[in-house]
Formats: C-alpha cells, sequence, structure tokens
C-alpha cells in the first residue's frame, strides 16, 4: 500500500511539518511554511519529499520514475 503522507523537516530552520504528496507526479518546490524558504530536491532526487521527507514519493514507492 502506497502511502500518501510524509513528515518534512526544513533544513534552514529545523521546521517539521506532515503533508499529503500528489499522487501522480513531482513535488519540485515546497515553501516551508515558517522560514518560507522554498524548498528544492537535492541534486540526484527527483522531488522534495523524495530529499527531506521521511517516506518517498508515491511514484517512487511503487518502482515508478517520479518525473518521467
Amino acid at each position: 500500500m502506497t502511502e500518501t503522507q510524509s513528515t518534512l523537516t526544513c533544513p534552514e530552520c529545523s521546521h517539521v511539518e506532515t503533508f499529503e504528496m500528489p499522487t501522480d507526479s513531482c513535488q519540485w518546490f515546497l515553501e516551508c511554511p515558517a522560514c518560507h524558504v522554498v524548498l528544492k530536491p537535492q541534486p540526484g532526487d527527483c522531488c522534495v519529499f523524495c530529499s527531506y521527507g521521511t517516506v518517498p514519493c508515491p511514484p517512487i514507492q511503487q518502482g515508478e520514475s517520479c518525473c518521467g
């Protein structure tokens, strides 16, 4: 079963919040609700959930390409 929520930790201010992930696309950018820094994926990752979340994005969980 695919998880659709992931808890992200902001690398700038360490704010932690749980977000609902899109199931059919990448989330390339996400603004931190606390410090307003725009998070972007780290090199080699397809989205912010794969870089900063507790759970990778649904396409990656299913073994598919996220951004293909």
